[in-house]
């Protein structure tokens, strides 16, 4: 059963990237992380909806990248 919205957006508050306000049209949402200044993560969907295997990839890439800063640091 593949993971809802809601978890993939859970995952990322508790690695400490930031909701921002106003900035997603309709049911995206963008987030970003200020150890990873200039990159920034739209998710598209409802909180219910299913999470596409590209959208998985691409917040497990940027966990991955910001563990590394985090290691570099």
């Amino acid at each position: 059963m593949p993971r809802k919205i809601r978890q993939l957006k859970s995952e990322l508050g508790q690695n400490g990237f930031i909701l921002l306000k106003k900035r997603g049209k309709g049911s995206h949402s963008v987030w970003k992380h200020p150890l990873l200044p200039g990159d920034r993560l739209v998710i598209p969907g409802k909180d219910g909806d299913d999470v596409k295997d590209y959208l998985e990839k691409e917040v497990r890439e940027k966990i991955d990248r910001l563990k590394q800063q985090e290691d570099e640091s």
